[in-house]
């Protein structure tokens, strides 16, 4: 199995498999533009997720209003199923993680679609 690493900002150097990874993270304002600033090439690198997609291709999105942070809850459902990246995307939580891996793209569909999250599909 090919293996990438990449530096992911204050977490350093990380080793990564080659596969599919699910990053949960939130919005509670403005989906839209979280959402297409991480589409974006070109934006100051602030957050775990924007150093990793430097080496990362999107394949699909999935999200889920809430009325509170579900965040931490969803990151806790991918963790109990999928391998996770240690600390990444959690450094403002007590989750271990907020990015799961799996060699399968529909594992990773299921589980966003069994915790009620829909498929983004910008029109």
């Amino acid at each position: 199995m090919k293996r990438r690493k990449a530096i992911i900002g204050k977490l350093g150097e990380i080793e990564f498999r080659d596969g599919y990874y699910a990053y949960v993270g939130s919005a509670m304002n403005s989906i839209e533009a979280r959402i297409e600033r991480h589409l974006r090439k070109n934006k100051k690198m602030r957050w775990h997720i924007d150093y990793f997609l430097e080496h990362a291709k999107i394949e699909k999105i999935f999200y889920k209003e809430a009325i509170e942070k579900e965040e931490c809850w969803v990151a806790k459902n991918f963790a109990s199923i999928f391998e996770s990246i240690p600390k990444f995307g959690a450094s403002d939580c007590k989750c271990k993680s907020h990015l799961f891996y799996s060699k399968n793209i529909e594992a990773l569909k299921e589980m966003a679609k069994m915790l009620g999250m829909k498929e983004w599909n910008k029109n």
